[in-house]
């Protein structure tokens, strides 16, 4: 209702902006920043000493007054609970190495395994989050499991949290390849709990992707991934070989990607770190670690680190891998893929974005299945092969666009290449915090 002429409201100023006692301006200010009011529901504030934004419950970083100021039970993908792992993992994907189900991270709540920087739970009688250091409170396995530090090596060289963030922030801004926001149009529908990701309750009528703007199939570095989804068998147990011209599809794609800003970006960054002498060095190296083949059924070199994670297989009864949205585009669009259902939807508002959803991959589900949205080939596979060359068989922290992510890969220890490198079992998103 407009006011009545020459009425003018009077400010009110809430409790965070009232000057106390001895107060000035700039004590003021601070007081604001480390309070809900006036904040609720703003975006993420890396400079805020805690946050109001609809994800804190999820990283575990609200403001002591969010919860009585900005009320409301918050949106499934932002409750306080870290991603599920995904079901691949409860097999074992190198000797003695094994990930407990969402169900059962809690079981042994004296250690980090399968914890790493989940959101802080007070009932948990010790923690493994980004902060327990500073409280003086983390588990005592936190060092050997979640240590920032560990990587390629424990020498003076190793690289550090902060160098992964600041690469991965240019990574980020070099993907020129990446999908605007008027090139794909989403329908994410019904989010669910993570407690029901198990239940394969088909909760959305229409498909995930409701528009692609396909020109971008047509960038190179887009073709000659494409090229190679359908080199595969998805059923483990079944050797993979290749002809001579999908052989040639691989190099076809290492060629196109490294003439992206994307990956000169990657390959001077590691080239610094003193990993790799010579770009050819790393490519000869990417394409061992993706493409060599190695055996996770009973059949000789039935898989690969590109296959599993970029095109998909099927074993025991489950998808396992699939974690590429071009693929999911392209099986949806056949009718091969029927979307479930999502448990998460990262703060991106632009691409690439994340989800972590529920789907049937043509009679077989996959439980959780994370995904960046929008993002170019070359992106995709620059991250996860920083993370597999930085932090091997961990959690790796990365920052894109000023959001925290999580990256987990694995090892394939049963078999190796070269001087006894590992091969990439596999690679995914874990959660942003």
């Amino acid at each position: 209702m407009p006011f009545p002429a020459r009425y003018t409201p009077a400010l009110v100023c809430e409790p965070s902006c009232r000057r106390h006692p001895g107060e000035n301006r700039v004590s003021i200010e601070l007081r604001k920043i480390e309070s809900c009011a006036s904040r609720c529901n703003e975006k993420f504030n890396r400079d805020a000493a805690c946050q109001c934004d609809r994800r804190c419950l999820w990283h575990g970083n609200c403001c002591e007054d969010y919860e009585h100021l900005c009320t409301g039970e918050p949106p499934c993908e932002t409750k306080s609970e870290p991603l599920p792992q995904l079901e691949e993992e409860t097999e074992e994907v190198s000797p003695g190495h094994t990930t407990p189900l969402f169900s059962d991270l809690y079981s042994a709540p004296t250690s980090c395994q399968g914890r790493c920087y989940e959101a802080f739970d007070k009932h948990h009688q010790c923690h493994c989050n980004a902060r327990c250091q500073e409280f003086g409170n983390c588990c005592k396995d936190f060092e050997s499991l979640c240590s920032d530090h560990e990587g390629f090596s424990h020498s003076s060289d190793a690289i550090t949290k902060e160098e992964i963030q600041s690469i991965s922030e240019k990574i980020y801004r070099a993907d020129t390849n990446k999908a605007q926001k008027e090139d794909i149009v989403l329908n994410s529908q019904n989010c669910i709990s993570p407690s029901e990701t198990r239940n394969q309750v088909d909760r959305c009528p229409k498909p995930l992707f409701t528009y692609v703007n396909e020109k971008l199939f047509s960038k190179p570095t887009y073709a000659a991934f494409i090229n190679l989804l359908n080199n595969y068998q998805r059923a483990t147990g079944h050797g993979e070989h290749f002809s001579a011209q999908e052989l040639a599809e691989q190099d076809a794609f290492l060629r196109e990607i490294m003439k992206t800003a994307v990956m000169k970006e990657l390959y001077s960054f590691l080239h610094h770190q003193n990993r790799y002498g010579s770009e050819q060095e790393f490519v000869d190296d990417l394409k061992n670690m993706w493409f060599g083949l190695y055996s996770r059924g009973n059949e000789e070199g039935d898989s690969s680190g590109f296959e599993h994670v970029f095109s998909g297989e099927v074993k025991k009864g489950k998808v396992t891998g699939f974690h590429n949205w071009i693929r999911f585009y392209l099986e949806e669009k056949e009718g091969l893929v029927d979307y479930y259902s999502h448990i998460y939807d990262g703060p991106w508002d632009s691409y690439p974005d994340v989800l972590a959803m529920q789907f049937n991959w043509d009679g077989y589900y996959k439980e959780v299945g994370s995904a960046f949205i929008g993002s170019s080939p070359e992106f995709e596979f620059a991250l996860y092969s920083l993370c597999f060359i930085a932090r091997p068989g961990k959690v790796c922290q990365l920052s894109l666009g000023g959001y925290p992510l999580a990256v987990r890969t694995y090892t394939w220890d049963k078999s190796t290449y070269g001087n006894g490198k590992k091969y990439i079992a596999t690679a995914y998103i874990v959660s942003s915090t």
